[in-house]
């Protein structure tokens, strides 16, 4: 079996500050992000222009030591690789505690405003909501959103509500309604269908742990990105989540041993120095 390696060297690059950089304190030489991509089937020439580009962006900060150049994270970055962390390890894909409260977000932008529209909706889908209506979006369980609306500065055109369902509202119609559950099932059993050979058997003989690992991650992301963690009781019956985030877990700890005996071979690092 061979996994997919068509993945965004981007979506690859945050999975791999994630595991390698986050929490850590270091820069990263880029000859061995170069290495490790390589291994992953991202060449030389997008490898580099993914690091280029995320500094220009912000998301990376670049380090001299003698003639090599490191790269280590931004607050903006490392922000974004926490959010990332509590998804896939604390708050999980299976919504089992949902308290039976909603967020609803109400906005009104001008119809000039299509990049602002974009960001928004964007940023709330990430963040687990769903359009109700056109300019009417809701999530499961109280949601802060305060961040989101101040970056991009749309305060005075969002209105943020908690809500409960009336009775006799069928929920589970409405979610059926607002979120394509057939692709997101979807995105989960072929999750499921790629990572499973891995699950029962040495997946670190059959190719390198480290590059497997981090496409692993990246997949895995990929997937949870799109899931707005629906209450389970309102979900359809044998929905996919579950056993794909138990799978998940059990091939990324099949992997952990050998993919950090070959990380501390291949990569190289050093520790952040303080801004001038």
């Amino acid at each position: 079996m061979s996994t997919d390696t068509t993945h965004r060297p981007q979506s690859l690059m945050l999975s791999f500050l994630g595991d390698q950089v986050l929490g850590r304190g270091v820069c990263v030489y880029s000859g061995s992000v170069i290495e490790v991509f390589a291994r992953a089937g991202v060449g030389e020439h997008a490898t580099r222009s993914t690091l280029t580009r995320m500094a220009a962006r912000g998301l990376l900060r670049r380090q001299r030591e003698g003639r090599r150049t490191y790269f280590g994270l931004t607050d903006r970055s490392e922000a974004i690789l926490r959010d990332g962390e509590r998804r896939i390890w604390q708050t999980g894909a299976v919504n089992d505690g949902w308290d039976g409260t909603w967020s609803l977000l109400g906005f009104s932008l001008p119809d000039s405003w299509q990049r602002q529209r974009h960001d928004l909706r964007a940023q709330l889908t990430w963040a687990g909501f769903g359009p109700l209506f056109s300019g009417l979006w809701i999530a499961p369980g109280a949601v802060d959103v305060a961040g989101i609306v101040a970056e991009l500065g749309l305060a005075a055109h969002v209105k943020v509500f908690r809500a409960t369902a009336d009775i006799g509202m069928d929920v589970a119609e409405m979610i059926d309604d607002t979120w394509d559950l057939a692709g997101l099932a979807r995105a989960y059993r072929e999750f499921s269908d790629q990572w499973r050979p891995y699950g029962g058997r040495d997946a670190a003989c059959a190719q390198d742990a480290l590059a497997l690992r981090l496409r692993l991650a990246t997949d895995w992301l990929g997937v949870i990105r799109g899931d707005p963690r629906l209450p389970v009781e309102h979900l359809p019956g044998e929905w996919p989540a579950g056993p794909a985030q138990d799978l998940f877990r059990a091939v990324h700890e099949r992997l952990d041993g050998p993919a950090k005996d070959a990380a501390r071979r291949v990569i190289e690092t050093v520790p952040v120095r303080a801004e001038a």
